[in-house]
């Protein structure tokens, strides 16, 4: 892995499912998913949604771009996308073919690989996620690609249930080997139903325009303390709520500068900063660039 370059926006052929950045999920539509193709090499795309991400690389060659990081991408590496994360693409290779599945929390539920919450894989930081690093899950992880291929350009009746099958195998045999970076002040390992415990908070957030929640609402909605909630949250999303809000508002933001003509100030009181200057501090820190930057590489 090496350091990554701001990303740049690319409107690449989204098959079955539209543009990925422009996804509404809500609890009936859980799911989105299709096959990403290119016949050549192609500039930095970047994206980023309310909902987790898992992709992977059929055929060809292509990088995943995240702000500090940049990941290969040969046939059979998969990549995780947390919620509202900003990350990138570049196609590398002549025809590349990629699978992805961008979901909320709920559609995977409560499992566990093993003794792991699947949640896991995502809460730790691009650079320590699970990576495939033999070629025996090499070749398992393409087989999933292909079962995930066809069912999802197929989509016959109840397509949902062997994608997301096939989504806890594919974490399931990222999980194995993979040692999870140490939790740092972190407390005791949840036990199930850390998400769950949640989902009522995560609900609210996603449903409010902005995303404004406060700390005792998103604890109050889940039936907790805040201190219990502030505990639980963080070890199951990998990060504080009011990290998570902050990220899911400048999602909003950097929405707004894609699609609309608004100053930067306009946008900053449509999310709730105090100033343009305070966007632009936070904008910085999360995305690697200026609102103006970004905007005029959207």
């Amino acid at each position: 892995m090496k350091r990554a370059s701001p990303p740049t926006r690319l409107a690449l052929d989204w098959v079955l499912s539209g543009n990925p950045s422009e996804f509404h999920l809500t609890p009936a539509q859980s799911l989105r998913a299709g096959v990403m193709r290119n016949e050549g090499p192609a500039p930095l795309g970047s994206d980023v949604h309310a909902g987790l991400e898992i992709g992977l690389t059929l055929t060809g060659c292509a990088e995943r771009h995240y702000l500090d990081w940049v990941v290969p991408g040969a046939p059979g590496d998969v990549w995780l996308c947390a919620m509202w994360e900003p990350h990138g693409w570049r196609f590398v290779a002549p025809r590349t073919d990629w699978v992805v599945a961008v979901f909320l929390p709920e559609f995977l539920g409560e499992e566990r690989l093993g003794d792991l919450p699947w949640l896991t894989l995502f809460a730790t930081p691009p650079s320590q996620r699970p990576r495939v690093s033999t070629p025996e899950l090499r070749r398992t992880v393409l087989t999933i690609g292909e079962e995930l291929r066809h069912e999802i350009t197929r989509q016959q009746p109840g397509w949902q249930t062997p994608v997301r099958l096939d989504l806890l195998r594919l974490l399931f045999h990222l999980s194995r080997g993979w040692e999870p970076p140490a939790p740092s002040g972190l407390g005791p390992p949840l036990g199930a139903g850390g998400l769950s415990r949640i989902t009522p908070a995560l609900t609210l957030l996603r449903e409010h325009d902005p995303p404004e929640l406060s700390l005792s609402e998103a604890a109050a909605a889940c039936g907790l303390k805040r201190s219990r909630f502030s505990a639980i949250f963080r070890q199951t999303m990998g990060l504080s709520f009011g990290g998570f809000r902050l990220r899911a508002r400048l999602a909003l933001a950097a929405r707004l500068l894609r699609a609309t003509a608004l100053t930067t100030e306009d946008v900053a009181a449509r999310i709730g900063f105090a100033d343009a200057s305070h966007l632009h501090r936070a904008f910085v820190k999360e995305y690697g660039c200026t609102p103006r930057q970004y905007r005029q590489r959207a």
